[in-house]
């Protein structure tokens, strides 16, 4: 790969407590993923996906192991310059919209804006309008379809100019046809502007459709022959 290593995990181990017995979920895993690069995760329920997510994104951190990303070691930062980070430097969609319900869709998209100060008005029009949302900016979430909403929640999850996005089952709470056309959006969007997307998803065909997809078992992650 031409392209310089974004992210860099190592021997990212982690066990839950589950009552008198402990249940390894990730056992040394390691992954490099290059800048622009698309990376799908997927397997089973309950395999670990989300899990690994949310550590190499620094939401969760690992029983043991090492994530470097943009030259910066995730666990040995400080919880307030590790939150700047990720309010900086990463986006994030999940499979709840997370959306706050009394807020308009134009103002749910601000808000990662707002937190830095930053101006966020002409580019949270601008997000809306791109992800096909210019006649819905005063909608309030209860007024709009899940398909929109989750449009909105990448919009947010954008608006900070984020270099990579993390996208946790985006398609999860959608119809085929609609969860097809989230994928497409994710994946135009972060080509255009040159981001790295890391996905997780239970789906194979949608899986496939980046540069590469990974399975995830009995806690280890194995290259998928089709990618």
């Amino acid at each position: 790969m031409s392209s310089p290593a974004h992210l860099i995990a190592r021997e990212l181990r982690q066990t839950y407590c589950l009552g008198n017995r402990s249940l390894e979920i990730l056992r040394g895993i390691d992954l490099t993923v290059y800048q622009g690069e698309k990376v799908f995760f997927r397997g089973a329920s309950g395999v670990g996906k989300s899990t690994l997510l949310s550590i190499l994104a620094g939401l969760e951190k690992p029983q043991s192991g090492v994530v470097m990303f943009q030259g910066n070691s995730l666990f040995t930062m400080k919880a307030h310059s590790l939150a700047l980070l990720r309010n900086q430097s990463m986006g994030f969609v999940f499979q709840s919209y997370f959306l706050l319900p009394e807020l308009s869709a134009l103002e749910n998209v601000q808000l990662p804006a707002r937190l830095l100060g930053k101006p966020y008005l002409e580019r949270a029009k601008d997000l809306l309008t791109r992800v096909g949302l210019a006649n819905r900016f005063d909608h309030l979430p209860s007024q709009l379809s899940g398909g929109e909403q989750q449009r909105v929640a990448i919009a947010r999850a954008l608006m900070n100019t984020p270099t990579i996005l993390f996208a946790d089952e985006p398609t999860g709470n959608l119809d085929t046809a609609t969860g097809a056309s989230i994928i497409d959006l994710l994946l135009e969007i972060t080509q255009e502007e040159k981001q790295t997307l890391i996905a997780v998803t239970h789906d194979p065909l949608l899986a496939a459709r980046g540069d590469r997809q990974f399975l995830i078992t009995d806690g280890c992650l194995y290259a998928s022959p089709s990618s």
